[in-house]
Parts: C-alpha cells; structure tokens; sequence
C-alpha cells in the first residue's frame, strides 16, 4: 500500500511538473515601462551563456534597499550567483557574481525586459568573454 502510494504521489508530482513545463517557451508582451508588474519572487530560469553552454534553474528575485532596486540569487546548473538590479522602465540593469561553483569565480552583467506577465528575458555577459548568452525566467 505505501509503495502504491509513493508511485501515486511521484506520476502526480512528475505530471504536473511536465504541465508546467509546456508553453515556457514563449513570453508575452513587453510591459508598458509605466506599468510594469511587480517581479518579486520566484523564477524558474532557461538559458544559454555566452560560450553557448544552455543551463536552467531557479531565480529568486526579493527587494532591494532603495526603491525600483532588487536582489537576485540563481540556482542553475553548476552553480549559484548572486546579483543586485535596478529597474529602469520596463528594463533591469543587473550585475552578478558566482558565489559557488565547480568553475571557478566569474561576473558579468544582465539585461532583463520584463513581460506584462512578469516574465524576465534578456541577455547576459560574462567579464572577459567576448558575445552574449540568452536568458528566460518564468514566475512560479
């Protein structure tokens, strides 16, 4: 019965994980820079860096000392970086840096456009590295 259970619970959880999955690849529209919508939270994130390597995970976006600033931790494969944006119009200006990786330390810079749906994409650098990756962060 307990392991009857378990099965249960892992399709439940493996379907709704798959269904949540679906349709990320597309992101709405730009916000109006006037009204854009509160990005604090969340992200479930998907991208490709500069050297063309694609990586995902998680984005934790939380606010930041002063007005329109923020935050922002990444979980991705390899690694965990942390950098602080400020929301100019519809845009975010990041600066990151590894804190934990396999890799070795590096930095770079991002540029978020945020969605009517609040949704993030853009481009990042890294420092000394010539071309930019690609990003896309879903809201949980």
């Amino acid at each position: 019965m307990k392991r009857s259970f378990t099965l249960l619970m892992l399709t439940v959880f493996l379907t709704l994980s798959l269904a949540a999955c679906r349709g990320k690849g597309k992101v709405g529209p730009d916000a109006p820079p006037d009204n854009v919508p509160d990005i604090i939270g969340s992200y479930s994130v998907n991208g490709f860096d500069p050297l063309g390597t694609e990586y995902g995970g998680n984005l934790t976006v939380t606010a930041g000392e002063t007005a329109n600033t923020y935050n922002l931790q990444w979980i991705v494969t390899g690694s965990v970086q942390e950098g602080n944006g400020r929301l100019e119009g519809n845009t975010l200006h990041v600066e990151w840096k590894t804190i934990s990786s396999a890799a070795g330390q590096s930095h770079g810079t991002a540029a978020y456009t945020v969605t009517v749906n609040g949704e993030l994409y853009g481009t990042r650098t890294i420092d000394g590295y010539d071309g930019e990756g690609t990003e896309t962060a879903f809201p949980n």
